[in-house]
């Protein structure tokens, strides 16, 4: 038989017993501890805080598969190959930022995968996030059935970590997509494809004058240009183009901002 001091606390240990939570000892006069919380497993998971990212959109009187925009246009597209050590992504997004750069970010599903905190860090720089292949095959050399599933699972792992399936999709290891592989993105859910007129070759790893070079020479009002995360060259050779495109009077917007304006 239980015994308790006096009545109060028997009272509040018997309804701590009722909870299955009793711990005082007899004659202590300590109060039971309160119930535990229920175990995580339990409990519901939090909805995501922030809204869903933005998704692809149709642009009128633009061609399935775009290259650029309008050639009498002041702003240009930078445009990165989301890849590569995450260190060297977020010194390029933080070059851009300090010059008041915003830039398109075609990502690799593998990458989200091992670096999903990328995702959200791309979106809060105020950049726009796109679908690069789940594994940077050679898209347009695959059979439809892997060509597909290239471009679906890597819209999955931006949906799950944004809300949406990207603002863009380019493909794999090609600057121009094969007729089925324009195809089967719309099929997925991009109304178009996104290629680009500038090559900044970065990828081969030149120097960073050299990568300067590459895109200042042939650059024009409206272009789009291939850049590359996970490269040196790029973080060196990024603040002195910004400043010769700023001297030119071009400004560096999201490509869904040079085709709307």
């Amino acid at each position: 038989m239980l015994c308790y001091p006096d009545r109060r606390t028997a009272l509040r240990a018997g309804a701590a017993v009722a909870a299955g939570a009793l711990t005082a000892a007899c004659g202590t006069g300590r109060s039971a501890a309160p119930p535990a919380a229920p175990p995580p497993a339990t409990r519901r998971a939090a909805a995501p805080a922030r809204a869903p990212a933005p998704a692809p959109r149709r642009f009128a009187g633009q061609p399935v598969e775009i290259g650029h925009g309008a050639r009498d246009s002041p702003k240009v597209a930078l445009t990165f190959h989301g890849n590569g050590e995450p260190a060297i992504a977020r010194a390029v997004l933080a070059e851009a930022e300090k010059a008041g750069a915003r830039v398109t970010v075609l990502a690799i599903g593998a990458w989200l995968d091992a670096h999903p905190e990328m995702a959200r860090r791309i979106l809060d720089g105020g950049h726009e996030l796109g679908n690069h292949t789940q594994r940077h095959l050679a898209i347009n050399t695959l059979p439809e059935a892997e060509a597909y599933a290239e471009i679906t699972g890597c819209a999955d792992r931006l949906k799950r970590l944004t809300g949406s399936i990207g603002t863009w999709f380019r493909p794999s290891q090609t600057q121009y997509a094969s007729p089925l592989v324009r195809t089967l993105a719309g099929r997925a859910g991009y109304p178009h494809v996104l290629s680009y007129d500038v090559d900044s070759l970065d990828f081969t790893s030149p120097g960073a004058a050299a990568v300067i070079r590459n895109v200042t020479g042939p650059i024009l009002g409206g272009s789009v240009v291939s850049l590359h995360f996970g490269y040196a060259d790029t973080v060196d050779a990024l603040p002195p183009l910004l400043e010769d495109l700023a001297r030119r009077k071009l400004r560096a917007v999201t490509t869904t901002e040079l085709l709307t304006s």
